[in-house]
Parts: C-alpha cells; sequence; structure tokens
C-alpha cells in the first residue's frame, strides 16, 4: 500500500510543479463546467498523463492520509478521475466511462457514491448485462435511501429484458448509412421527401482560422472551428444513399445569428418544413419555414399553442396526411419531464390547441421524436421511462390520437444498448425507413436504413372426417409478445405473421369439435426462412355420444390393461389437455359370457383401469368417471341363427367386448 502512495504521489506531484504550468485540470474543469465534456476528457487526461496505451498508470487503491498535501493530491486526483469518467459518460463514450468509473467505484469519499450506478450503467450500454446486474444491486445495497434507487430497479428488470429480448432478436435488417451523410458530429433526425433525404448534421464548419480537435472512428482530427466546432443545421442528400461520395448540401434557410436548426418534417406538398431551433441559453422552440419555387422563406416560430419562453418544445412531426402536428415538450400539464403532445394543422396552416397524449403514452421520464402513421394507426416514439434495452428505446402503440394500446417495445436489433430515435418510413406501411442511432459510434448519433421482416405461419384446417375445409373455427397464436387471434372463413385457411422466430402455440377450436394445439419450438423456426405451412384438421363429437376407442384388451379374465392397450389410451391425453374444461366418462362393456353379476362387476374394474391410467398420466381424477355396464349394451349379436339353431358369434362378441367414451362436459 505505501507503495502505491509513493507512486501516486511521485506521478500527480510531477503533474503539480511540471503539468501546472499550462494547469490542465483547471483547463479541463472549466471545461466541465461549461458541458463540453469532450474537451473535457481531452484534457484531464492530459492532466493525468493518460495516453492511449498508458491507462495503467490509473490504480486503484485505499490508504491512510498523512498530511494536508497528500489530502490535496488524493482529493485532485480522485476529482479528476471522476470527472474524467463523467466526462466520457455525458459524451457518450461509455467504453471509456466503464475503465474511469471502475476506479473511482474504489474511492472512500462519499461524494463519489454515485460512481457505483453510473459504472452499472456504462456496463448496461457496453451490453455486459449480467455484470451490470451485479452493479446496480450492489449500489441499491449500499445508497438503500438514494434517490438514484428507483432507477437502479428500473435498469435491472431493463438488463433482464435485454438479455431475454436478445435471444430472439427481431426480423430486422439494421444498416448503417455509408458515406457523407454520416460524417463529423452527430447525424441524425432523417425524413426523405421527394427522393431527397434531410437530416441534422453538427458537422464542423470551416469558419475563421482557430483549430480545434475532433474525433473520429480514425482518430483525433485538426478542423477550422468556431468557439463550439458542433453546430446543428438541416442538410440534404439526393438520389439513393449507396454512394460513399453522395453529395450533401446544407438546405437554404436564412437563419438568424447564432441559431442552431435540427428535426426537420415536411407538409406532404413539401412546400412548409417544421424544425426544432435555438439559440445558447434559450429555451427550443419549433419553426416553421415555406418554400417559394425553390427558396424558402425566413423561419418563423409557430404559435402559442406550441412555443412559450417558459418551456421547450422540439422534434416537430407532421403527418403524411397533413392533419396534426406531433411534438415533445416539458410544459406544464404533462406526465413527467418531455412528453408527446399534438395539435391539429388547420387548412390555412394554423395550429389548434395542443393536446397531451395521455397517461398510456406518456411516463415521468422523457417521451422523444413521435412517428406516426394515419393509415396503419400506429404511433411509434422514443422514451427512457419504460423497461427496454437502456436509454432511449423504440416502443409502438396503436391508437387515433386518443385511445392507445399499451406500448411494446420493438425489440433487438431495432433497439439497442443505447439511445435509439427518430423513425421516419418510406412506405405507406411503416415496414422501411431511417433512424439515428449511437449504437456504433463511441458519441454520436448516425444514420440507418431499418428494414422489417415477417415470418408467417398458415395452413388449412379441415374436418378430420369429411375432410372439407372447416369454416368458422378459432385459430390463436400465441407467444411472449401476447395473441392473435382470426376466424377460418369457408376456405379453412389460416395465416399469422410474427417479426421475430421466438417459440409459439397454436390452439385450434370450434364448437362440437375437440381443439388442438400446437407447438412450434425455437429450434423448428430457427430451420425455416420465413415460412411454415402445415395443414391440421378438428375432429367433431356430440356431448353424450359415445366414441368407441378401438383395440383397447385386458389380459384374459382381468381387469389390467395391455401394454398395446395403453397406448391407445394415450390418444386421450392431448385431446384432454387441449380442451381443459372437458369432462369424460369411460365405458367398458363385456359380451355374455359369464352371469350378469360378473361382466358387471368386470366391466366396472376394466373402466376404472382406464381412468386410472390416465390420472398417473397426469389428467385430474374429477374430469373423469368410469361405468361398467358389463353384457347389458351390445352393439352386435353374441349368438347368430342358423338353420334355426342358435350359434356362438365370436365376431360379435369381440365387436361388444369394447371401452368407449363420452363428453359429459365441453
Amino acid at each position: 500500500m505505501k507503495k502505491i502512495l509513493l507512486f501516486l504521489l511521485v506521478a500527480f506531484g510531477g503533474f503539480a510543479n511540471a503539468q501546472y504550468v499550462v494547469n490542465y485540470k483547471k483547463v479541463a474543469d472549466t471545461y466541465f463546467e461549461n458541458k463540453d465534456y469532450y474537451a473535457a476528457s481531452t484534457f484531464y487526461k492530459k492532466a493525468l498523463k493518460i495516453t492511449g496505451d498508458s491507462t495503467q498508470a490509473i490504480l486503484p487503491y485505499g490508504m491512510e492520509r498523512k498530511s494536508a498535501t497528500d489530502d490535496k493530491v488524493i482529493d485532485d486526483y480522485e476529482g479528476s478521475i471522476y470527472n474524467l469518467a463523467e466526462s466520457s459518460r455525458l459524451y457518450r463514450e461509455f467504453n471509456e466511462a466503464e475503465k474511469y468509473y471502475a476506479i473511482a467505484i474504489t474511492f472512500t469519499n462519499t461524494r463519489f457514491r454515485k460512481a457505483l450506478f453510473y459504472y452499472a450503467e456504462s456496463l448496461r450500454a457496453n451490453k455486459k448485462f449480467n455484470l451490470a446486474i451485479d452493479a446496480f444491486q450492489q449500489f441499491i445495497q449500499k445508497n438503500p435511501g438514494d434517490a438514484l434507487v428507483k432507477d437502479a430497479q428500473k435498469e435491472i428488470e431493463s438488463c433482464k429484458f435485454a438479455i431475454e429480448e436478445m435471444r430472439f432478436p427481431r426480423m430486422v435488417q439494421v444498416k448503417k448509412v455509408p458515406g457523407n451523410v454520416n460524417g463529423l458530429g452527430s447525424n441524425y433526425a432523417p425524413v426523405k421527401i421527394n427522393n431527397e433525404l434531410y437530416f441534422t448534421s453538427s458537422r464542423p464548419v470551416a469558419v475563421g482560422s482557430k483549430k480545434d480537435m475532433v474525433k473520429t472512428d480514425a482518430g483525433e482530427v485538426q478542423v477550422s472551428t468556431k468557439t463550439n466546432p458542433f453546430l446543428n443545421n438541416i442538410y440534404a442528400a439526393k438520389g439513393e444513399l449507396t454512394s460513399a461520395d453522395i453529395a450533401v448540401r446544407k438546405i437554404d434557410i436564412s437563419l438568424p445569428k447564432n441559431m442552431e436548426v435540427a428535426a426537420a418534417t415536411f407538409t406532404p406538398d413539401g412546400n412548409t418544413v417544421y424544425f426544432t431551433a435555438w439559440k445558447d441559453k434559450e429555451k427550443y422552440a419549433i419553426y416553421s419555414s415555406k418554400k417559394t419555387g425553390d427558396k424558402w422563406g425566413d423561419p418563423l416560430p409557430v404559435g402559442l399553442q406550441v412555443n412559450s419562453k417558459d418551456f421547450n418544445s422540439t422534434q416537430p412531426f407532421v403527418t403524411s396526411d397533413g392533419k396534426f402536428l406531433l411534438f415533445s415538450s416539458d410544459r406544464s400539464g404533462g406526465y413527467g419531464k418531455y412528453d408527446l403532445w399534438y395539435c391539429t394543422v388547420r387548412e390555412d396552416g394554423s395550429l389548434g390547441q395542443a393536446v397531451n397524449f395521455g397517461p398510456t403514452i406518456n411516463t415521468e421520464d422523457d417521451e422523444r421524436a413521435p412517428y406516426y402513421n394515419p393509415l396503419t394507426k400506429k404511433l411509434l416514439f422514443s422514451t427512457d421511462g419504460r423497461i427496454g434495452f437502456g436509454g432511449l428505446d423504440f416502443f409502438e402503440s396503436e391508437g387515433d390520437l386518443v385511445d392507445w394500446t399499451k406500448p411494446k417495445n420493438a425489440g433487438y436489433p431495432f433497439n439497442s444498448s443505447k439511445d435509439d430515435l427518430y423513425f421516419t418510413a418510406t412506405d405507406d406501411k411503416g415496414t422501411k425507413g431511417y433512424i439515428s442511432s449511437d449504437r456504433e459510434s463511441s458519441c454520436c448519433l448516425e444514420v440507418f436504413e431499418v428494414k422489417k421482416e415477417y415470418f408467417s405461419i398458415a395452413g388449412i384446417l379441415t374436418d378430420c372426417k369429411t375432410k372439407l375445409p372447416l369454416a368458422g373455427a378459432n385459430v390463436t397464436l400465441t407467444n411472449a409478445e401476447g395473441a392473435q387471434k382470426i376466424t377460418t372463413g369457408t376456405d379453412g385457411i389460416y395465416r399469422f405473421k410474427v417479426d421475430s422466430k421466438r417459440p409459439i402455440k397454436l390452439l385450434f377450436a370450434k364448437d362440437n369439435y375437440f381443439a388442438i394445439t400446437k407447438n412450434y419450438p425455437y429450434e423448428e423456426l430457427a430451420k425455416a426462412d420465413t415460412l411454415i405451412y402445415k395443414d391440421y384438421c378438428l375432429s367433431p363429437f356430440k356431448l353424450g355420444i359415445p366414441m368407441a376407442l378401438d383395440n383397447v384388451y385386458y389380459e384374459f379374465n382381468s381387469a389390467e390393461l395391455t401394454e398395446p392397450s395403453k397406448k391407445v389410451l394415450d390418444f386421450l391425453i392431448p385431446i384432454m389437455e387441449d380442451n381443459p374444461e372437458m369432462e369424460i366418462e369411460l365405458g367398458s362393456h363385456t359380451d355374455n359370457i359369464g352371469t350378469d353379476e360378473y361382466n358387471l362387476d368386470l366391466s366396472n374394474r376394466r373402466a376404472k383401469s382406464c381412468t386410472d391410467y390416465l390420472e398417473s398420466k397426469g389428467i385430474a381424477a374429477a374430469r373423469m368417471t368410469s361405468k361398467g355396464y358389463g353384457e347389458s349394451m351390445p352393439i352386435a349379436p353374441n349368438e347368430i341363427v342358423v338353420k334355426r339353431k342358435k350359434k356362438d358369434n365370436p365376431v360379435g362378441r369381440a365387436k361388444n367386448r369394447r371401452t368407449e367414451f363420452k363428453v359429459t362436459k365441453k
């Protein structure tokens, strides 16, 4: 321990005596206070002498402090490590954040107690879900009264959800858009209209002579910037996004000085654009601009129905029928931080009063970037207020802007362990489009193309006796997502679509038919491509009418079932399991050999042996009764008359030695 202390004092003392000529820590602290987290992390690393291959110079430790000088060195060291971790996290560089939080969680100073929570959050963002669960649980145990405990509990559930979801990926293709669209800085909020992709980018623009460093996948690049190199503006790319060098241009809207804009959305005719606009230290507001010919007019803020100096309004979206403007806002009257709101767009372009989407959609946290399809009546939006993969996740709900179904997570890989938002469709049904995500970036949102695919389960349902298609049958598909139900038509066809290959159960049912259940495990679905086609049939029955079980035999003069007979009775097990409300009677009959009393007793014992066997296979005894009928109900003559003489009829007696079952309750 003394060696570690000596090393730290020498290392940090050298930093204090030499590096403080430049005072990297003070520079880093200033950037940190001004929320320029990338610059802050850069200078904290300089202060701590961290290079790409020297992170081993930072060591977890605990020690006895011996002097005020020691305390100052330790405080500076711990504070710099913690702020470096914070800067990395807030810059969305979770791999770096994980490294430095791993050191910060060893500090004994209580002001760093939240390091464990953010360490767990970084693990989750890096898809280390089981380790994240352990770290969140440790945080809860060590800090039971902390306000973050509620978030930690939600994060644990989200990690468990993510583990399960990633076992059964959704049938979605996700591909990063190539070339110049995903340039330096953040690139997000794509929307396609008239064969042009409009998107927001904070890519640096060369102005003046000042130099700064911007991080890219290839390393650090020196660029000419303003004070802030990341200025949000709206750009356009024309044509198919397959070329690496596709031309990208900034849209020609005359903006006030120092105004940044983002998240464009267009009316159906493409002649009005709405977007988020803001200046430093001012609230976010929604503006619009109208096109005359090829030129956009000066942007104007939309009415007070949407904007106010007292709250933020962001991320507008105009529905494809042009009737509604949706947006995200932290205005009063909501359910949490940012809620989703909508207002009507009148024929003259003016806006109606803003209406909240309600508690089915909004949570106590953030709801962002709404997309609504009037054709499918589906709403897709992002939120960090529900169980998901962590960060902002896409959720889908169906409704009419007033009533909504419970939102469902869009699953993996549509969602990732980082932030996912800004969906826009490129087809009428919303199966193809673009999203924004930082899933493949250490810091910034990028544009991805998405395409939803589906798996089909189909076939024809028939009557087992007539072999004809069975109309009016209810077919239900159930998986972890819930249930889908259809009723067959005259063609007997059933067909379902699902978006993942998680295990499926099919239930076929119709009045006066035995229902059947068919299970498809993941292994069977995984072997198929996009379709499983299988025909099934249902067997009819009539309440109280007995049906013979062929080839149920007993040992001679005994009630004990033979092994082949047990296999015949096994036929009833799935019927009983698939029809859980059904009750049956098992009846046994004899021929006329022997006395009436003996045959009645034998048939009772034989019927009871059938119900005992089925009970041993898990069928509840309360659902079965047994009854012996002896020789009282023959279905064929035991004797026949030949030339006026009675003669034994072995064939008839064999038919009479039978076991039957009948449905007594359905």
